[in-house]
């Protein structure tokens, strides 16, 4: 909503004029183009009159008849370029739209330049946006996408950081969770955990959020903020949590679509990239090898298959692909078989009997063809989505991963070794090996003696793992007092349902021998553990001392005592450090 508005020169969209758009150009930095590209397609801008989408440090030609709108970070080297635009006399008039807060400073720059270049009347607006962070779904959002690697797990816990450097990176964080506040238009309630990277944000948060509520005339969250009506009584609850608390679930091998996808597959910001694999024709010796073809593929909100399955175990993903391709290949014999009839000579007293009925029918056929073929299209789609997982899961046996290390997390008995899961060589790459290990690892209670762990250590060398990340386990093992033994993550495994029986009919597109049919049982992460103790008000050891932040109130007493003793409605869980698909399809499943 709030991008549409601001392509709509920073006014509503009117639901109904039947006018033609006002045709305009869009320039942003590559920040701007990771934050919309998830949300608006190309079609989409064109509707609302966007006829060209250029970057902002691209070669760009004077268009002087059309107004050009701007969303960019307000960096030194971006503003740099825009003055430049002014004095270069590019557009009609800018609509400048900052996506993080300008400060005064750049202003004045951006004033300067207007003045020296005489185009003070042709900047018609400029608006601080408050959009730096990128949505993914209606309820996921990332901070960033280019310079990610600055607020990652490892930027936050390299043992050498400095101060000055952490302050950087906590203010990059706040800034982004600050903009989504400012979005929603409401001020959550801050919960989080003490003596944490979450601590040190929540902290700022609260004081970025109470000072902009002092300024009383410039504050973000009065009147007609956009989210002012969905959150009219109730207050989010926000959950700040640091990756720290678990380890294990991001290193988890994982079972269900969206989480594979991302785990095996280049994804980035919706959008899968693949290598095609071409057939495995001999080609005539001496031949040049094909070229893989690259293919890019949008997983988006309008795909009601991925929508309705992105959540699925993966076995039901490739059960329901074949499916929706058994009852498309009906519907498109149904239009042959009403084709052929219509094509019969009237001789044939059947036929022209039939015509009559079959006219509406055809009609009808006719009218669900587009209908037809977007489903076709995201059949194809799905089709070779989910080969290129299941090649993963077959090549890297990512099923016996998988079910291992649930059992490993629940503490259930393992059936074989570890030892040997490392040392087979067909099972896994070297880093699969890897997780594997520190899964185990972080999970176990008393760490394996130095004997074994040399052991295991030669047997990982052997397999071609580096051994950087176990060192960093180690130490951090030892330092994270665990707060009350390692995290338990309930006692449940993933039960095998035999192997896919009913896929195997040889019509299948999927060739799924071999691999096990698990079924999740639905068991509650970490993270969804403190956000229910939390929302719920429930007492529990792990979130007991958590600190309480509200930014409303006047003087800010730090209290882990919360103020409101009912449970919460909505909230927000963030983690410092990275939180992941699997994380998230478990907040779902928890909500359901």
């Amino acid at each position: 909503v709030a991008l549409k508005r601001m392509l709509n020169f920073n006014v509503p969209p009117v639901k109904n004029s039947t006018g033609e758009p006002v045709w305009k150009v869009l320039i942003y930095d590559r920040f701007g183009q990771d934050i919309i590209s998830p949300l608006l397609s190309v079609k989409e801008l064109r509707d609302m009159g966007i006829t060209l989408h250029l970057l902002l440090h691209s070669d760009r030609d004077a268009i002087p008849d059309v107004p050009a709108i701007y969303f960019v970070m307000p960096t030194e080297e971006n503003i740099d370029r825009m003055c430049q635009d002014l004095r270069n006399q590019l557009y009609e008039s800018y609509y400048l739209n900052f996506i993080s807060a300008i400060s005064r400073s750049k202003l004045e720059d951006i004033a300067n330049a207007a003045i020296g270049a005489n185009a003070v009347t042709q900047v018609a607006k400029v608006f601080d946006q408050y959009l730096n962070f990128i949505t993914l779904e209606d309820d996921m959002f990332v901070l960033c996408n280019q310079n990610k690697e600055l607020v990652s797990y490892r930027a936050i816990n390299r043992p050498d950081i400095m101060d000055t450097e952490m302050e950087t990176i906590m203010d990059t964080i706040v800034d982004s969770l600050f903009c989504f506040f400012v979005t929603l238009g409401a001020i959550p309630i801050i919960r989080c955990s003490r003596g944490t990277a979450a601590e040190m944000v929540a902290v700022k948060l609260d004081k970025k959020l109470r000072e902009n509520l002092r300024d009383a005339r410039n504050s973000l969250f009065t009147g007609d903020t956009l989210g002012a009506g969905q959150f009219s009584f109730q207050r989010p609850l926000l959950v700040l949590v640091d990756r720290n608390i678990d380890l294990a679930t991001p290193l988890h091998h994982t079972w269900t679509y969206q989480a594979l996808v991302h785990d095996v597959l280049d994804f980035h910001l919706n959008r899968v990239n693949l290598e095609e694999s071409t057939g495995m024709e001999s080609s005539p010796a001496g031949a040049r090898p094909k070229k893989k073809n690259k293919k890019s593929y949008d997983l988006t909100a309008s795909d009601k298959f991925w929508q309705k399955h992105k959540g699925s175990p993966f076995p039901e993903v490739a059960e329901s692909v074949q499916q929706e391709l058994e009852s498309y290949r009906a519907q498109e014999d149904e239009v042959k078989r009403l084709k052929s009839i219509m094509g019969i000579e009237g001789e044939d007293e059947g036929a022209i009997s039939m015509l009559s009925d079959n006219t509406a029918k055809l009609t009808s056929a006719v009218s669900s063809l587009p209908e037809l073929l977007e489903k076709k299209r995201l059949i194809d789609l799905h089709t070779n989505v989910a080969t290129a997982v299941l090649e993963h899961i077959k090549s890297r046996k990512l099923d016996v991963y998988f079910e291992y290390e649930e059992k490993i997390m629940s503490k259930s008995t393992l059936d074989k070794s570890l030892l040997d899961m490392i040392s087979d060589p067909d099972a896994g790459t070297p880093e699969d090996k890897m997780r594997l290990f520190l899964i185990y690892y972080i999970s176990s209670a008393q760490a394996p003696s130095e004997i074994d762990l040399e052991q295991y250590k030669k047997a990982l060398m052997d397999a071609g793992c580096n051994l950087a990340p176990l060192s960093y386990i180690k130490q951090w093992k030892a330092f994270t007092k665990m707060a009350s033994a390692p995290t338990s993550y309930g006692n449940t495994t993933p039960k095998p349902l035999g192997l896919f029986s009913r896929v195997m009919n040889t019509g299948s597109q999927f060739v799924m021998e071999g691999v096990k049919n698990l079924v999740l049982k639905q068991q509650n992460l970490p993270v969804t553990r403190i956000l229910d103790s939390l929302m719920e008000m429930k007492s529990n050891p792990e979130t007991d001392d958590y600190r309480y932040f509200d930014p409303k109130m006047l003087r800010g007493s730090d209290s882990s005592v919360p103020r409101n003793k009912n449970p919460f409605q909505e909230a927000i869980v963030f983690v410092i450090g990275g939180g992941n698909y699997i994380e998230y399809q478990n907040l779902i499943d928890y909500i359901k």
